[in-house]
């Protein structure tokens, strides 16, 4: 072989062998990515996706407005509107802390205060950092593009209202849970059920596509009060103006349906505004109509005179000898004003007669008058459902000495609330049967329950409109037009060691249009400090007022077009 060709066959062998080392280097490449393509495709697989997920996937709540409050009118006492709140992912803005100082110029906070806040989170994935922003402020942040940033749509409670129904209503906390009032009795009827979706983020946070709906948001119920805004308002307007003229400590006025047992309208004095987050001090936003109790004086009198009709022993025209202007109970000496001598029953009320009132209920059986009371709803709670209601003190007949039973008789030793008064009330003027008291708007009327005969019970609603004669102490309660039947009570509020000679509590309770009763209206005035105090001068001018304007109002027709009424029902008991 030539040397030339033994050149030619070593290049052959040099090329050959170089060949097949790149095919070889080929096929390993191919095989490492065929076998990279394994691990990523099959092996890690899921992994890898959880991961994705995790950086690219997220699952957001969506939200759902609670349940609107109205009055029985369909207007609006508390709704939901939309608002935004910021929140962040702080591990993604720390990672781009050139953003930092910018969010915290949109947030008007301090930069300092923001990253510390956002160091100390840095392990969640989720921060709250402003709620319920104004949507069109929210959105200049929204536009920022900051890394981690997002917006949720909320819902902020507001109150139409305001103080004028603050007390019944009551207020939510931030999150929408109910607090206090209707909110808090009926939380679980208004609150929502939040929603939740999967959606798709960029690298910035923002939402760029939803991937499916995991479960559909469900808005709260509404729910439709027994108030009528229109008697709110007037009841509110005539307590406020009584309890600044008065300068008294506080006031509540309860307006009850007595056909129906609805709670038209119940106010307080003084009140707050639960769209004030300033004012939600446990002092000022207490329902004093519901949980304040007080002794009801005088105008348990009705009550006494009912319990003596129900015994059998007394009818509506026997009198009373209370000669000499007093009577004497063990050590107590119980003093009418004036000796009134032999007089009958409704002038017991109109002239409230302590020691009429004491000789009947001292001649009634203790454990028949107890039952009597009690079964107007003193002593328990009317079942309103309202949180925090108060019972009011009845003690059981058995613990009763003789001083007991007869100062029950014009109202001390025991205690009740505004709107247990005024459901008993309610009794006299619907023929002695009581109905439940409902703070919803009934479809139809509960079944009512017997508490007293009707007989009695329109005995004593027309002994009652003698008070509002022109010789009765609640004479101011008259409303041009109607027959009113009411009684006046006056007092002394127990203090450290006994009862106060310059504090007192003025009531008013009655209803009306006497002849076919509508309204049971009790007007409570405490403390009042500017010369009267009288239930007959203090409270039963607001009692005229709320009556004259809801008789209005409801169209409730007038009944003394003559205005003959009281003279009638004074000369016919004589």
């Amino acid at each position: 072989m030539s040397r030339l060709e033994f050149g030619r066959r070593d290049r052959q062998l040099i090329f050959s062998g170089r060949s097949n080392f790149a095919l070889a280097l080929m096929a390993l490449g191919a095989l490492v990515l065929v076998g990279r393509a394994v691990q990523l495709q099959i092996v890690d697989q899921d992994f890898l996706n959880s991961q994705a997920a995790k950086r690219q996937l997220r699952t957001v709540e969506l939200g759902a407005h609670r349940g609107n409050i109205t009055d029985r009118n369909g207007e609006a006492l508390a709704v939901s509107a939309p608002v935004d709140s910021i929140t962040v992912d702080p591990g993604e803005l720390l990672a781009a802390t050139e953003q930092i100082p910018e969010l915290a110029r949109l947030l008007r906070v301090d930069r300092e205060q923001l990253s510390a806040q956002l160091s100390r989170n840095a392990q969640r994935n989720f921060l709250y950092l402003k709620r319920h922003m104004n949507p069109a402020d929210a959105a200049l942040i929204a536009q920022a593009n900051i890394a981690g940033v997002s917006l949720k749509r909320e819902y902020h409670r507001y109150y139409p209202a305001g103080e004028v129904t603050g007390h019944l209503i009551g207020f939510t906390d931030i999150d929408d849970v109910g607090q206090e009032g209707i909110e808090l009795a009926f939380d679980h009827r208004l609150a929502d059920r939040p929603g939740k979706k999967r959606v798709l983020i960029d690298r910035f946070g923002r939402m760029v596509d939803d991937v499916e709906r995991i479960k559909a948001p469900e808005p709260g119920q509404d729910i439709v009060t027994s108030i009528d805004l229109r008697i709110q308002y007037l009841a509110y307007r005539e307590l406020k103006k009584a309890v600044q003229q008065n300068k008294a400590k506080s006031g509540s006025a309860v307006v009850v349906d007595v056909l129906t047992g609805e709670v038209l309208a119940l106010v307080n004095q003084p009140s707050y505004n639960p769209n004030v987050r300033a004012q939600l001090q446990a002092n000022r936003y207490r329902n004093r109509a519901i949980t304040d109790i007080f002794e009801p004086g005088s105008s348990l009198k009705p009550l006494v005179i009912a319990a003596a009709l129900e015994s059998g022993n007394y009818k509506a025209n026997s009198r009373i000898d209370t000669s000499p202007g007093y009577v004497q109970v063990g050590v107590k000496k119980i003093e009418d004003s004036e000796n009134l001598g032999r007089i009958g029953l409704g002038t017991i009320l109109a002239k409230s007669s302590n020691v009429g009132a004491t000789k009947i209920a001292m001649s009634l059986e203790p454990e028949q008058l107890w039952k009597v009371l009690s079964d107007f709803g003193l002593g328990r709670p009317t079942d309103s459902g309202f949180p925090g209601e108060s019972a009011g003190l009845l003690s059981h007949f058995s613990n009763w000495r003789a001083i007991s039973q007869a100062t029950l008789a014009y109202g001390y030793g025991l205690s009740v609330t505004p709107l247990q008064l005024a459901q008993a009330y309610a009794v006299i003027g619907a023929g002695g049967v009581q109905r439940p008291v409902s703070l919803l708007r009934l479809n139809q009327p509960a079944i009512p329950r017997r508490v007293i005969s009707a007989q009695s019970a329109n005995a004593v609603l027309g002994l009652m409109e003698e008070v509002i004669g022109p010789d009765g102490t609640g004479y101011r309660a008259a409303v041009p037009g109607y027959r009113v039947a009411g009684k006046t009570g006056t007092t002394q509020k127990f203090t450290t060691g006994g009862y106060s000679e310059n504090r007192y509590t003025a009531v008013f309770a009655g209803v009306a249009p006497a002849s076919n009763p509508r309204l049971a209206v009790v007007v409570v005035v405490d403390e009042p400090n500017n010369g009267e105090y009288y239930g007959g001068k203090v409270a039963a001018p607001v009692f005229s007022s709320i009556v004259a304007g809801a008789s209005r109002i409801l169209a409730i027709p007038p009944d003394d077009l003559h205005g003959q009424a009281g003279s009638l029902t004074v000369a016919a008991s004589k």
